[in-house]
Parts: C-alpha cells; sequence; structure tokens
C-alpha cells in the first residue's frame, strides 16, 4: 500500500489529474451546503457585472453569480458522469463477461450488438429521445449511458479473452468450476484494473458530451446551471463580456484534463510494466 502511493505521489500525470479531479470532486460536493449566492437568482440591474468582491467572476447577462453557476454546474456534470459511466458498466461488462464465457454464437450476437450500438453516438441518441421524451438531464445520462455500453464490452470482452487463455482458469476448469463461477472468482477480479482505466477516460467524455448536449439544448434545461449551457448563453456576447464564455470553458477542459491524466497514471500504476516501456 505504501509503496503504491510513493508511485502515485511520484507520477506526475496521476498527482496532477489527482488534485484536479480533487478539486472538482470538492467543488461539486461544496454545491450542496454552500455557494456565494443562489445559483438561479435573476438580479437585472447587476447584469454583466466585471468580477469584485461581491462577485468574485462577476455575473451573467442576466445578472446571476458566475462562481455560484459553476459550482452547482460541477454536481451536474459529476451526476451524468456516474450515472452514464455505471449503465455502461453495469451492461457493458456484463455484456463482455458474457461473450467471453459463452464463446460461438452468443459472442458474435453481442459483439455485432456493439456494433450496432456504435452507429448511435451519444449526439444522435439524444436527438431521437429528445423527439420522444423531450430534452432535458435524464435524457442525456441515458443517451450518453448507451454509447458507454458497447464501449465496455469490447474492452471487457477483450481482457476477459486473454484471462481465459492463462493457466490457472485451465487449471480452474480442470477441477470442474463452471463457467459462472470461473468469471466471478478469476477473470473479474483479474480485469478490474483495465476497467478502472477505462472508466475514468469514459467519465471524461461523459463530462464533454453533457457539456455538448447541453449548449445545443439537448441536455440540461434552464433553470438548472450547467457549464454548456453557460458556454450557449455566452455566445451572443463573446465581444462584449468573453469572460462568460471562459469561466465554463475552462472548468470543462480542467475537468476532462483531470480525469484523462488521473486515468493514464492509474493505467502505469496498475500495470508498471506500461510505464517501464514508455
Amino acid at each position: 500500500m505504501n509503496a503504491s502511493l510513493s508511485r502515485a505521489l511520484h507520477h506526475k500525470s496521476m498527482l496532477i489529474g489527482g488534485v484536479l479531479v480533487a478539486l472538482l470532486l470538492f467543488t461539486a460536493l461544496l454545491s450542496f451546503v454552500w455557494t456565494p449566492y443562489v445559483a438561479v437568482e435573476i438580479d437585472i440591474p447587476n447584469k454583466l457585472a466585471l468580477p469584485s468582491a461581491a462577485h468574485w467572476l462577476g455575473t451573467d447577462s442576466l445578472g446571476r453569480d458566475i462562481v455560484s453557476l459553476l459550482i452547482v454546474g460541477a454536481r451536474n456534470s459529476i451526476a451524468v458522469g456516474v450515472v452514464a459511466v455505471g449503465i455502461g458498466i453495469v451492461f457493458g461488462v456484463a455484456l463482455g463477461l458474457l461473450a467471453s464465457a459463452r464463446r460461438g454464437w452468443v459472442e458474435e450476437l453481442v459483439m455485432r450488438f456493439a456494433d450496432f450500438t456504435f452507429a448511435f453516438p451519444a449526439l444522435l441518441s439524444a436527438i431521437m429521445l429528445t423527439a420522444i421524451y423531450g430534452p432535458g438531464l435524464l435524457t442525456s445520462v441515458v443517451a450518453i449511458g448507451i454509447f458507454n455500453i458497447p464501449v465496455f464490452a469490447r474492452i471487457t470482452r477483450a481482457a476477459a479473452n486473454a484471462v481465459w487463455a492463462r493457466e490457472f482458469v485451465l487449471a480452474a476448469r480442470a477441477c470442474g468450476k463452471g463457467a459462472m463461477r470461473i468469471t466471478l472468482e478469476h477473470v473479474l477480479p483479474n480485469i478490474a484494473s483495465v476497467l478502472i482505466v477505462q472508466a475514468t477516460i469514459q467519465f471524461a467524455v461523459a463530462i464533454l458530451a453533457e457539456a455538448a448536449l447541453s449548449y445545443l439544448g439537448l441536455g440540461t434545461q434552464p433553470p438548472m446551471p450547467s457549464w454548456g449551457r453557460m458556454l450557449n448563453e455566452a455566445q451572443t456576447l463573446l465581444f462584449q463580456a468573453p469572460q462568460l464564455a471562459i469561466y465554463p470553458g475552462l472548468a470543462i477542459a480542467l475537468s476532462v484534463l483531470g480525469l484523462n491524466l488521473m486515468g493514464d497514471g492509474l493505467r502505469d500504476l496498475l500495470d508498471p510494466k506500461l510505464a517501464r516501456a514508455r
């Protein structure tokens, strides 16, 4: 444990990514107990105010405090990422393990399902779901989650196939263990590190996708704050108040960067052979 912590502290990508992710999580948790102002409170007389002691980053075109909007927006981004990645892990990992354990027509069916689902990226899925159920946070979560399923299914199946060829799995089969028991006791624990790394990457993709959907009006709806919708509302004021686009854009960029760096660091820490090869 101490050796792993020491390697993490000396790994630059892991350290920088961990700090950025910790800051994102802290901001999201802070939104539940404190914000400088009520995030959705409109104050027209103070619209487009410059940074000051009262409003640290100024206000937007409706007089809403930008800091408060960013803090609450972090909570929504985390919520979308957790649920969307959770959907991908639950269904994608299950399908990938099933394909690897059963092989034959089951594996072929699962992989063709994954190929079919890849034809519907998050944006296209969100458009279809919006046409049926209307825009909203739930629509974007489901759309991103559906996109994550084939990603995890493919990763799981490839990693599990490699484990099924190992000697200890062959020994377990010789002892009479069934496919389900081998999958749960031997295969899944040995591919957990791969899934953890992939989850951090997909978390970053989910945050980026949610921002894009909200920017297009398909995701989080008013009055709930969202980084993507803040960008949408700022585009008409780029020359008058460019900071309105800079702040949410910077928040999205730092969050995605932090998760990608942490994923890169976790990959090296969980598989030191990759770190030595780089």
